[in-house]
């Protein structure tokens, strides 16, 4: 959630602002602004609640400048409006900044320092500016104010991107669990919150630590830690085109990454599994799982969802127990652990603060950990022991689809692989790359049908208040994340059940026209899954059935091609994509961007 941009050396730096906070527009945001300054003592302060659009439409020709910053911010700390948004400015008007996340002790800071302070919002960033300002006029420079107020904060999570209109090529950053990079131009430099923002404008960036301070200029940055020690570091390359930020001819991003799915499938084959299906998985990996006696998966969200999937991966292929926790739970209620657990971390962006706090602790006891990610050079992928990408492309919508899918396929590549080593299945007994090509052609045959889906979107889901998915076991995790995407995106409340426990309690809630869905891919709970939805059915029900081919009967309404039941999820889950965006869509809700959430959670 929110957004940072900066840019310091460029003539174009408006225009670099401006695209760079259109491409973390995903992030979620309610208002947006930037600050350039020409060097020459003309500088320009432009802030606006809403979308980015709205923000370009206040620009006028007249603003330029070579150095500038962006924000799109999340409302925390006041509410949404132009004098909450970012940049937050001094009250002499000399320092700007722009931060992310959240500062725990701000009311204290701004009684004991800043009593005769004239404030102009109700957020914790201007205390931190407002400071930066007090301790220069004191005789400190700037980034000795920088670097002494960001001494004073206490617990706290943030990004801060800052500039003095007197010195006003020059950019100053900090960061502590909230991810900022620094991108390296030809002459010029960049920062961003995600890399993704500034892709146009170069390829290179470096990455930044808890707790270093950055001082950047158009021609070199200066990296120190809090000691005042200059470390050397290189940068690294980003691997993407900037057109696959693009929605090219589909209307919403989350189409676009649902209709990408079978490519990102074939992709994930091509890298991990050889042509005779056996996996290129770093050696050093599989010995740390194969040896663990406890594998403990953690994510939030889809994450989650996807990780149950890969609890029954794994326990299936490598015999080994395996639990799922949700991060924000576990981070503050840490299970009994075994002598010798393995962490693996299922994130899309790499940054999930909740998850990173989890990552903090198995750190510090010392044991091993693999981070699956989207997102190269990510935080969470950085600390971890080891990394598996998703290599799914960049995922703009907030509501994810092909990284789901994604983590289920490297998930099953990854048990196939331990389970090889422990010598709990040989090479052909379950055939991943094989069954990676089905689901991809499984999925394509599902969405060359979307028309179909959207009629059965319009008929049950968008006048309906209330919906519920069913099923049981693999079946069962599908409905939790197919109840979360029409929830997220269509405002529907919608639930997830295992179907089993519809007669202890939930069955209360069905009334007449409730839509209910079944997932069924199962052989052995098939028939109880389909008892079940007649029990709703005799009490008004308005049942749906997404049915594997080799279990359908002619009355089911979505028959999708037979694959291993393992990975059934990767194409039962599909058509739930599909319905949801096809229910925000009639509703006429914005899909992408759906209220009050945001795709990177780097808050805890």
């Amino acid at each position: 959630m929110c957004g940072i941009v900066g840019v310091t050396g460029n003539d174009n730096a408006v225009k670099i602002l401006l695209e760079g906070l259109e491409k973390l527009e995903y992030r979620g945001y309610d208002s947006a602004g930037i600050y350039v300054n020409d060097q020459t003592g003309e500088d320009y302060l432009i802030k606006e609640k809403g979308r980015i659009s709205e923000l370009e439409k206040a620009v006028g020709p007249e603003v330029h400048g070579s150095t500038g910053i962006g924000h799109t911010r999340w409302a925390t700390h006041g509410g949404v409006s132009v004098e909450n948004a970012h940049p937050q400015y001094s009250q002499d008007h000399r320092f700007y900044l722009v931060h992310n996340g959240v500062i725990e002790n701000f009311k204290e800071l701004k009684s004991d320092y800043l009593t005769g302070t004239t404030f102009t919002s109700q957020t914790d960033t201007e205390v931190v500016v407002q400071l930066v300002d007090k301790f220069v006029n004191e005789g400190l420079s700037t980034k000795e104010a920088f670097v002494k107020t960001i001494g004073l904060l206490k617990g706290s999570s943030y990004g801060f991107l800052l500039m003095d209109s007197q010195n006003p090529d020059t950019l100053y950053v900090a960061k502590n669990k909230s991810p900022l990079l620094v991108g390296v131009g030809d002459n010029f430099n960049v920062v961003c919150s995600d890399a993704l923002a500034m892709i146009s404008s170069t390829h290179n960036f470096l990455e930044l630590k808890d707790g270093e301070i950055v001082t950047i200029t158009p021609d070199k940055v200066v990296i120190e830690d809090q000691s005042g020690n200059i470390i050397n570091r290189d940068p690294f390359y980003v691997e993407m085109d900037s057109q696959d930020t693009d929605k090219g001819t589909y209307p919403y991003y989350m189409l676009k990454e649902i209709d990408e799915q079978p490519n990102v499938m074939r992709n994930l084959a091509q890298k991990y599994l050889s042509d005779n299906d056996m996996p290129n998985i770093d050696e050093n990996l599989i010995k740390a799982i194969k040896e663990s006696d406890h594998i403990h998966i953690v994510g939030a969200g889809t994450s989650y969802h996807a990780g149950l999937v890969g609890k029954a991966l794994f326990e299936k292929l490598t015999n080994i127990p395996t639990d799922v926790h949700v991060a924000s739970e576990y981070a503050y209620d840490e299970p009994l652990l075994s002598k010798k657990p393995f962490f693996i971390f299922l994130t899309q962006s790499g940054e999930t603060a909740d998850s990173r706090e989890v990552l903090v602790n198995v750190n510090e006891q010392g044991y091993h950990s693999l981070t699956i990610t989207n997102v190269q050079n990510s935080t969470l992928s950085r600390e971890a022991d080891f990394t598996l990408l998703l290599n799914a492309g960049p995922e703009i919508s907030v509501a994810s689809t092909k990284a789901y899918t994604a983590q289920i396929a490297v998930e099953a590549i990854l048990a196939k692989a331990v389970g090889m080593a422990k010598g709990q299945i040989v090479a052909d007994e379950f055939n991943v790359r094989q069954q990676l090509g089905l689901v991809a052609t499984a999925m394509q045959a599902i969405i060359d049908e979307k028309d179909s889906i959207e009629e059965l979107a319009k008929q049950y889901f968008v006048k309906a208040d209330k919906a519920f998915y069913i099923g049981r076991g693999i079946d069962y995790f599908v409905s939790l994340e197919a109840a979360l995407k029409l929830k997220e995106i269509s405002y529907v409340h919608a639930e997830g059940f295992a179907s089993g426990e519809l007669k202890h309690g939930t069955i209360a809630l069905i009334e007449e026209d409730t839509p209910v869905v079944g997932i069924i891919t199962q052989h052995k709970t098939a028939g109880l899954t389909r008892s079940n939805l007649q029990e709703t059915l005799s009490r008004g029900a308005n049942i749906l059935t997404i049915v594997s081919e080799d279990l359908a009967k002619s009355d089911d309404n979505i028959v999708i091609p037979t694959v291993d039941e393992l990975l059934s999820p990767l194409v039962s889950v599909v058509p739930t994509q599909l319905i949801a965006y096809y229910t925000s869509l009639n509703k006429g809700l914005d899909v992408d961007r759906p209220r009050n959430l945001a795709k990177s959670v780097t808050v805890e």
